[in-house]
């Protein structure tokens, strides 16, 4: 962009120079002329060059300068991204209603439940294994489950520990530990009824 722009300026420097010559030849070859006295103000041409001079060393020293603004550029460019991370998911809450939701590959599968307050919020507000108490605890569907990488043994510790009668559900993931990709295009969930002893 900056190379596009010192060739435009360049062009437009060289155009003043030439009708600027062409002005002073003309002005000179007249017996009538009378040289410019010395406070005469400038010329618009060469008013113009000096502007343009001003404009190109600025350029020369701040290659960030740009006409075009860069925010919109990258507005556009974020919006594009945005829409090529949807993940489309279906989810089932703990009364058996079916909800299409929306989530963005790189998002954690929590975050697209509390977004569509499938999940409160305030029950997990770090998606950190270390601070989790499986309230973010959800079943994966039959055939989903061998779509996803395998729970690390952090999670499925913290699974294990919050389970009826220490019991793992093979069904069961922590929302905080799955992370949503493309490939989880129409993946089925269900957001399970809360524990008796989670339920206020």
């Amino acid at each position: 962009m900056q190379h596009w722009l010192l060739g435009d300026f360049r062009t437009v420097y060289k155009f003043f120079c030439v009708w600027y010559n062409l002005l002073s030849s003309r002005d000179t070859g007249s017996p009538h002329q009378t040289p410019n006295p010395p406070n005469r103000p400038l010329s618009p041409p060469t008013m113009a060059i000096a502007g343009l001079q001003r404009i190109s060393s600025k350029l020369i020293r701040n290659p960030t300068l740009t006409i075009i603004s860069r925010s919109s550029a990258t507005t556009t460019s974020s919006s594009a991204k945005v829409s090529d991370r949807i993940v489309k998911l279906i989810a089932y809450d703990f009364d058996g209603q079916k909800r299409e939701i929306v989530g963005l590959s790189g998002q954690t599968l929590l975050k697209a439940l509390t977004n569509h307050n499938l999940i409160d919020p305030a029950s997990h507000r770090l998606e950190d294994i270390d601070a989790c108490s499986a309230e973010c605890e959800v079943n994966i569907a039959e055939e989903w489950l061998g779509k996803l990488p395998p729970a690390s043994y952090d999670e499925q510790y913290v699974l294990k520990r919050n389970a009826r009668h220490r019991i793992l559900n093979k069904h069961s993931r922590l929302g905080c530990q799955v992370v949503l990709t493309q490939e989880m295009q129409g993946m089925v969930v269900a957001v399970p009824e809360p524990k008796p002893w989670d339920t206020p």
